[in-house]
């Protein structure tokens, strides 16, 4: 069988970005593609299960859908129902949980209350209501009291969490990523505040079946496409025969190329799941460790799942650490420095002589992206291809 006469195209990988990308080349425009999934499931690192204790799982940590784009949200519930559930977290101060991002109910939690209302002003007349301010920002004020707390929140809620999620001091760390997580000035609890919120009401496995199933979509799992993929002097060639149709790729580039010019870093996690025989671990769906513990959070699935198990529940314990390129690890968050960019857009050049080829998504951008950001991203280069 010669697949170069059977494909007009070729997506490697079966996440957000492939699965998208993949329906929309195949519905739209009638193609055939095939996708190569180096995983033996479907779905990316949203990819859920239940696990032996019948406790629907994220077996890549959690994952909750959110956006303003109503493209994106009405295109997602073609393949799914969803299930409302607006995230909150909270952190675990010595012992004290306040809601994450900090806010004005962090505040008051964290002060006494003549003091915290004052403190709540400042920050209203210096900000605005409703703003969201990088802890950074909020460092280089000037009044005592914004001082201090922009100090216990920089020390509390911000360094340790940084350094250990990321293995750098926060100054080292791009202000992209420190903006991820602000000061909220308002008392909505909610860690996302965007239009459309949500749990697939299956599962998230469910929604990408249905989004591949479509007489046009072949999928290959367990097939790593760099044995499959031959990039030579301009041309692609796929298990050894020429391949000039359209491909996506969304894997770790570098590793596309076996790391020519070094390996692209990036921060790993270790996950620990944990069964306890009660009805519930924590108050909240994640509950973050910024002060103490060698992990950053436990998430509780059954808050986003709405799961009803009265007698055991699920965890996850996530710790941090620097991905080695190992096998057995997964590459979760690009450290985006002025040098690992740079040596990102030597690999991004390799590119440039295949124009049919075209790189999609956290690994092959080498940056990070929320699901809906990557869902628009793949629309967009779907507009693009099929005009």
């Amino acid at each position: 069988m010669n697949d170069k006469k059977l494909y007009d195209c070729l997506v490697i990988g079966c996440g957000m970005a492939g699965s998208v990308i993949a329906r929309e080349l195949a519905e739209r425009a009638g193609k055939k593609v095939l996708i190569l999934e180096m995983r033996g499931h479907i779905g990316g690192n949203t990819y859920d299960f239940k696990d032996k204790n019948g406790i629907l799982i994220h077996g890549y940590g959690p994952h909750i859908f959110h956006t303003n784009s109503k493209r994106v949200f009405d295109y997602l519930s073609r393949f799914t129902t969803w299930r409302n559930y607006s995230h909150e977290v909270v952190g675990d101060i010595h012992g004290q949980l306040l809601p994450i991002p900090f806010n004005l109910n962090s505040l008051h939690l964290a002060y006494e209350p003549s003091k915290a209302g004052r403190i709540e002003q400042k920050l209203i007349d210096t900000f605005g209501f409703g703003s969201k301010v990088p802890i950074l920002d909020l460092r280089q004020q000037h009044d005592p009291e914004l001082v201090e707390i922009a100090d216990f929140i920089y020390k509390n809620v911000f360094l340790y969490y940084t350094q250990k999620q990321w293995g750098l001091a926060p100054e080292q760390i791009d202000s992209l990523v420190t903006a991820r997580v602000p000061v909220f000035i308002s008392h909505d609890n909610r860690y996302f505040q965007d239009t459309y919120q949500g749990i697939p009401a299956q599962s998230y496995t469910s929604l990408f079946a249905g989004m591949l199933d479509h007489p046009n979509i072949e999928l290959s799992l367990n097939s790593e496409a760099r044995k499959r993929l031959r990039l030579e002097s301009g041309n692609v060639f796929f298990d050894d025969n020429p391949f000039n149709g359209t491909i996506i790729y969304s894997g770790p580039i570098d590793e596309l190329f076996d790391c020519r010019y070094g390996r692209l870093p990036y921060r790993t996690l270790d996950f620990v799941f944990e069964t306890h025989e009660m009805t519930w671990y924590q108050p909240k769906g994640t509950v973050n460790y910024p002060v103490n513990q060698d992990y950053t959070r436990i998430t509780e699935f059954k808050h986003l799942t709405g799961q009803v198990l009265n007698e055991r529940t699920t965890i996850v314990k996530e710790y941090p650490r620097a991905y080695t390129g190992a096998d057995s690890e997964t590459p979760y968050y690009p450290i985006q420095n002025p040098e690992n960019l740079t040596l990102y857009e030597r690999y991004r050049t390799l590119i440039a002589e295949f124009p049919n080829f075209h790189v999609l998504g956290r690994l092959a951008e080498y940056k990070y992206y929320n699901m809906d950001a990557i869902a628009a991203k793949a629309l967009e280069l779907a507009d693009t291809l099929i005009g």
